[in-house]
């Protein structure tokens, strides 16, 4: 496998919002690893309280900062300190500097000047000399939009399969003789469901997840693979198998095939329906596996 950036992700608590974190973390995965992951702020002030839930849950260390003058950003000061420090340990390849703050821009500038990444991530209020001394720049709360976008997607979907769920449930009822028994061969889509709905049990176990579920974790699956193959896909749009099975791990952390009944990461993808799989021989009895979207 390929050699990945290390990144150490500091985040300006004073100016980002909490609503943007698996953001942050997601774009920062498309591009290596998270080495560091901190986040500036003075956590004895009020407004911090939203994001103190979502730190352990993301791994993300609080660096407490006091605001000793009115007036004064200290957590600025603090989160350059810390970055030049990190920067002379040597033990990253790049920054990721999330802020929506110019005064950020001469740090960007003396890291890009030491050799390393620098991704910027803000608001679209972000200043533009900030943008500028970065070498990439993610606006989030364009990004975000874009998720709550998907996230009505999924609960249009979600509602449609509910309604569906209780269409059959309705049928097999009316379809109930007097002895309490389901006469399925007068309802052979209904049938079709229960075996549908066996099968995955068989499969997936009897984990409490219902269809819906299930169908939504597996668009989120899909949706996660599609923007991978978009960034990474040669141009021709294929990807190797590796490097998305490594991308869709680091993005959906409780991904894993066996959940889904398959032992191997390729079958899955198969079973999605919306891919398609080329095998190349590699000598020595070896195959390389690449995978895109099927061409319509």
């Amino acid at each position: 496998m390929e050699n990945e950036l290390r990144f150490a992700v500091l985040i300006d608590a004073d100016n980002i919002s909490d609503k943007y974190i698996k953001i942050i973390l997601d774009e920062t995965a498309s591009n290596g690893i998270a080495t560091y992951k901190r986040i500036y702020g003075d956590w004895t002030s009020q407004r911090m309280n939203s994001w103190k839930g979502v730190l352990l849950e993301n791994s993300v260390v609080p660096m407490q900062q006091y605001n000793y003058t009115t007036g004064k950003n200290a957590t600025d000061s603090a989160m350059i300190i810390d970055a030049m420090d990190i920067l002379y340990s040597g033990t990253v390849d790049g920054f990721c500097l999330c802020s929506s703050d110019s005064d950020f821009t001469r740090l960007a500038s003396r890291i890009r000047e030491a050799g390393m990444q620098v991704i910027g991530m803000g608001e679209s209020k972000t200043p533009k000399p900030f943008i500028s001394a970065c070498n990439q720049f993610k606006y989030l709360d364009l990004l975000y939009e874009q998720r709550l976008q998907e996230a009505a997607e999924d609960a249009e979907d979600d509602a449609a399969d509910a309604a569906e769920e209780a269409a059959a449930a309705a049928a097999v009822r009316s379809g109930q003789n007097q002895s309490g028994k389901v006469d399925y061969a007068n309802y052979p889509s209904v049938l079709a469901g229960v075996e549908q709905e066996q099968q995955n049990r068989n499969r997936y176990g009897n984990t409490g997840r219902s269809r819906s579920q299930r169908q939504r974790e597996l668009r989120r699956i899909k949706r996660t693979i599609n923007a991978i193959i978009e960034q990474f896909s040669d141009e021709e749009d294929w990807i190797f198998s590796g490097k998305l099975g490594d991308q869709l791990s680091k993005r959906l952390p409780d991904f894993d095939v066996r959940n889904y009944g398959y032992k191997k990461f390729t079958s899955f993808v198969n079973s999605l329906g919306d891919y398609e799989v080329r095998k190349i021989s590699a000598g020595n009895g070896q195959q390389q596996i690449y995978i895109r979207l099927k061409r319509k």
